[in-house]
């Protein structure tokens, strides 16, 4: 639940991160607010720079220029800081020789917050046997048990970088269950890293889209699907549109032209037939814009990352 005095989530100014001797940029002048209390998706093709973000917000990595602070702090500043921000990384990493109690009591020892009983208590509710090594468990219990030491340290902000994305489907549902049952219990927010927008449609109440190793769109999700309709009008009409409309990403075929559009106006005072978007149309409408337009890219954050 978010506080009136909390500091964002997540704040981010010229945030760009270079890697190699030629500079390669993986993230390039992000800048991003992201209030307290928000569970967020974020979203964009392979190589769009999501891992690097979520590496810098764990303070796993330093940016190259620009600034980001996260829960009101540099990250990674100090142990403290370190013990509010619980991270599962890519392919939910466990040490195959351990046992799941090895596990807990490895926690313990690094984790000056940590909740035995709380850890206890999720591993009997999913059904791992404390004596079982890690290598012997299926993909679903490895991610369980990640999901466990990182809630058990009673982190504010949890980070989660594709931990589903080789689960099957009932693994995968059980996975995200707990993720929100921990976010409800922690009082805690989280960022979910995911290429299945399904997942992040389920789970998830503030979007980011990264896509050109830039933000192109972020905001509460509600707040992003309400300022956004598919236009259906004469190819010529478009160049025509009201002041506060934007076309971001048109559709080609026949008479008519079919766009997402940005709009600060209400949908109903159109002159043209406007019909709601879903998340997956938001989100490929605004990556496609990206691909197909990167001069285009330089303003495509502003609208939602201030929001």
């Amino acid at each position: 639940m978010a506080h009136a005095d909390a500091p964002p989530v997540l704040h981010a100014e010229g945030l760009t991160k270079k890697y190699g001797r030629r500079g390669r940029r993986a993230l390039d002048d992000v800048n991003l607010t992201v209030p307290s209390g928000r569970v967020i998706g974020l979203v964009g093709p392979n190589g769009a720079g999501k891992s690097t973000l979520l590496h810098l917000v764990c303070g796993l990595i330093e940016p190259t220029s620009g600034s980001l602070t996260v829960l009101g702090s540099r990250p990674a500043a100090n142990a403290s800081h370190l013990a509010r921000v619980g991270f599962v990384a890519q392919n939910t990493p466990v040490y195959g020789s351990f046992t799941v109690a090895e596990h807990l009591r490895l926690g313990s020892r690094m984790n000056p917050g940590w909740d035995q009983a709380l850890a206890e208590r999720r591993i009997g509710q999913v059904g791992l046997n404390p004596v079982q090594k890690a290598g012997h468990l299926s993909g679903g219990q490895r991610a369980q048990l990640a999901l466990t030491i990182a809630a058990a340290k009673r982190p504010e902000l949890l980070v989660f970088d594709e931990p589903a994305a080789a689960l099957d489907p009932l693994a995968r549902r059980g996975f995200l269950q707990n993720l929100m049952e921990f976010v409800r219990e922690l009082d805690a927010g989280a960022i979910l890293s995911s290429h299945l927008l399904g997942d992040i449609e389920q789970v998830c109440d503030h979007l980011i889209v990264l896509c050109d190793s830039r933000v192109q769109i972020a905001g509460d999700t509600r707040d992003l699907l309400a300022g956004h309709v598919r236009l259906i009008a004469p190819y010529g009409e478009f160049d025509r549109l009201p002041a506060g409309v934007e076309v971001i990403q048109m559709e080609h075929g026949g008479q008519y032209g079919n766009a997402l559009v940005r709009t600060e106006v209400p949908p109903a005072s159109l002159p043209y037939r406007a019909e709601p978007v879903t998340l997956e149309q938001l989100v490929l409408g605004y990556m496609t814009r990206a691909t197909a337009v990167p001069a285009a890219r330089t303003e495509a954050g502003a609208w939602g990352a201030s929001r």
